[in-house]
C-alpha cells in the first residue's frame, strides 16, 4: 500500500471519527476499504481488532482464577524462581490462604537479583513481591490498555463485584485481541474448545462458550452462565462427574473429564429429532 493510498484510507477513517459515527459505521468503513484493496487484509484486521476493544470487558479476555499459575505467601525465593522457570511466566501472583486473596506479584527480574545473594534464597517471596494492580472484571479493555500504559504495568488481577479474585489479565492478552495469538517458546499448543471428532459428534472444553455452540445448531439459552460447563452444572444442580450424561435440545452431553469443582471435557452427540429432552 503506497503513501497516497494510505493517506486516503486514514483520511476516510478520520472523517468518520470526525462525524462521530458509531462503531458499526467505522467497522463498515474499514471492511469496505479492505474489500476494495485499499487496505491490506492484515492491517484491516488489526484496525477492526482495535475498534472492537470498545465492546470487550476484562472478563471476556482474562485467564480465570482456576487456570492461572500462582504461589502461596511464604514460598522461598528459590522455589518461586523454579516456578517462574517451569511456567515460563515473567510474573507470578502471590496469594494468602486461597487464590481468592492475591496479595502481591513476584517479578522474575526481582527474583534474579535476590538469587545472586545466597543468604536471600530461602527468604519468603513476600519480601520482594510488588503490590498487585486490581481492576473490576467489567472494566472495558480499551480503558485497561490505557491504564497499563500510564502505570507502566503489564499485569492486573480482575475482581468480581464482591471483591473476590475472578481472573488475571495481561497486556499481552489485550494485544492478542488486536494482532492475534502471540506464541513464544514457553507456550504449549492450545486445545480448541470445540473439536469435531465425527459426524454430529464434538469434543467440547468445559469452557466452550454457549454462543459459539450456536454455530453447531445448538441453542442453550440462559443469562446465568456463559459456558457449556457452567450450563450443565446449572442443569444438574451440582458439578457433574465423569460418566454422567444429559439429553438437551436433541443433543446428548457426556462428561468425559471433571473434578469436584469444574467440568473439563464434554462429549456432545447430535441425536435424531424424535429423541425427547430428558435427563439421564
Amino acid at each position: 500500500m503506497d503513501r497516497s493510498t494510505d493517506d486516503t484510507v486514514w483520511s476516510r477513517l478520520r472523517n468518520w471519527f470526525g462525524h462521530r459515527h458509531g462503531g458499526d459505521d467505522l467497522e463498515h468503513a474499514v471492511m469496505e476499504a479492505r474489500d476494495d484493496g485499499e487496505l491490506e487484509a492484515e492491517e484491516g484486521s488489526m484496525i477492526l481488532g482495535i475498534l472492537q476493544l470498545d465492546g470487550l470487558q476484562v472478563q471476556d479476555i482474562m485467564t480465570p482464577r482456576t487456570d492461572f499459575d500462582c504461589v502461596p505467601s511464604g514460598t522461598p525465593i528459590l522455589e518461586t524462581a523454579r516456578n517462574i522457570v517451569e511456567t515460563g511466566h515473567s510474573r507470578l501472583p502471590i496469594y494468602s490462604e486461597t487464590r481468592d486473596n492475591i496479595i502481591g506479584i513476584a517479578y522474575a527480574k526481582d527474583l534474579l537479583s535476590a538469587m545472586l545473594d545466597p543468604e536471600r534464597q530461602n527468604a519468603p517471596v513476600d519480601s520482594i513481591m510488588r503490590p498487585p494492580f486490581f481492576v473490576p472484571e467489567t472494566k472495558i479493555v480499551v480503558q485497561l490498555l490505557q491504564e497499563f500504559r500510564t502505570r507502566k504495568n503489564h499485569i492486573a488481577i480482575a475482581v468480581d463485584e464482591y471483591g473476590g479474585t475472578s481472573g488475571l489479565v495481561t497486556i499481552e492478552d489485550v494485544i492478542e485481541e488486536i494482532v492475534g495469538d502471540i506464541e513464544d517458546e514457553h507456550d504449549t499448543p492450545k486445545q480448541e474448545d470445540i473439536r469435531q471428532i465425527g459426524d454430529g459428534c464434538y469434543e467440547l472444553s468445559g469452557r466452550a462458550w454457549l454462543e459459539d455452540l450456536e454455530k453447531l445448531g445448538l441453542h442453550l439459552e440462559t443469562e446465568e452462565v456463559d459456558t457449556i460447563g457452567g450450563y450443565l452444572c446449572l442443569e444438574a444442580g451440582h458439578v457433574p462427574q465423569t460418566g454422567e450424561s444429559f439429553v438437551l435440545d436433541n443433543w446428548r452431553f457426556t462428561i468425559k473429564d471433571a473434578d469436584v469443582k469444574q467440568i473439563r471435557l464434554v462429549l456432545a452427540e447430535k441425536l435424531p429429532p424424535e429423541v425427547p429432552e430428558t435427563k439421564e
